[in-house]
């Protein structure tokens, strides 16, 4: 589907799909996240959990990407309602941009005011190592598309959003210092390149990254933050460094490594997002 023939009535389906869900949940989420690849057992940990699989959920996207469970947990984390999709679409499954943001379209639609994206990255900075987390304050599109490209829908908001602060300043704080507190967690903040995959890159066009400052490479989030900025929705993305990038070290890059990352990092990472969490939602207004 083209992004002018999805963008006619999106923001009827965005109303759509924040309806369903809304009749299917038990609590009002206040806080949406974005699990990546490897990242989607965060969900397991919610308490009086509703489980709605995307398939169900009317125009949701649907993921066939490995590790990518496409399930939608709505329940608590830590006294918090939250909604946790279990994987995400990408633009290499041969989805629009549009289609790929359209779940943070449906949270804004539910009234969610704060999103957590998580993504499984390559390194690029040499500080970085495997299994570390990245907090991320900013990004490089890389992509070559917009989901904003088209008629622009006033009532998500404006044609031109700024993106000066796309990752808010506050949450960053705060994931830096509950990072650090938890023992064992190697944790830095960084820049995010977005690529559209699903190759992984070249040993040169890493060494091209590293130049204009990027720290992590992944095939995702990026398109989830504009959107998110265009709804008002204020955002944390956390990287985690599964495997170092093309040219780093003297072996190829495979999708299996970045699985068994994910599973050996989860333990810190679960304990950094039930710290986190609250204290997003005591931000809020």
């Amino acid at each position: 589907m083209s992004y002018l023939s999805f963008q006619e009535d999106y923001f009827a389906r965005a109303n759509d799909a924040a309806g369903y869900i809304r009749q299917h949940c038990k609590v009002q989420p206040r806080i949406a996240l974005v699990l990546g690849s490897g990242l989607g057992s965060f969900a397991n940990e919610l308490t009086e959990a509703t489980v709605i699989p995307y398939s169900q959920i009317p125009h949701f996207p649907l993921t066939d990407a490995e590790g990518h469970a496409g399930t939608l947990v709505i329940g608590s984390m830590g006294g918090v309602p939250v909604a946790a999709m279990q994987g995400r679409v990408h633009l290499y499954e041969g989805h629009s941009p549009q289609r790929v943001a359209f779940p943070i379209r449906v949270f804004a639609r539910m009234g969610i005011k704060a999103a957590l994206l998580t993504n499984a990255a390559g390194g690029v900075s040499a500080r970085l190592r495997q299994g570390c987390l990245v907090v991320l304050t900013d990004h490089i599109n890389l992509q070559g598309v917009n989901p904003l490209i088209g008629p622009n829908e006033a009532r998500f908001g404006p044609r031109f959003p700024d993106m000066t602060e796309a990752y808010a300043k506050d949450y960053r704080a705060m994931a830096m210092e509950e990072g650090r507190r938890i023992i064992g967690l190697e944790i830095f903040e960084g820049v995010y390149a977005a690529l559209s995959g699903p190759s992984y890159e070249t040993p040169a066009e890493i060494r091209f990254l590293r130049t204009i400052g990027a720290d992590t490479v992944g095939m995702s989030t990026v398109p989830e933050v504009i959107v998110a900025r265009h709804c008002g929705i204020k955002v944390l993305a956390i990287s985690c460094v599964t495997n170092m990038a093309a040219g780093m070290e003297d072996r190829p890059l495979t999708h299996q490594e970045v699985l068994e990352t994910g599973e050996k990092v989860k333990g810190k990472f679960v304990e950094l997002l039930k710290a986190v969490i609250p204290r997003m939602a005591g931000a809020l207004p």
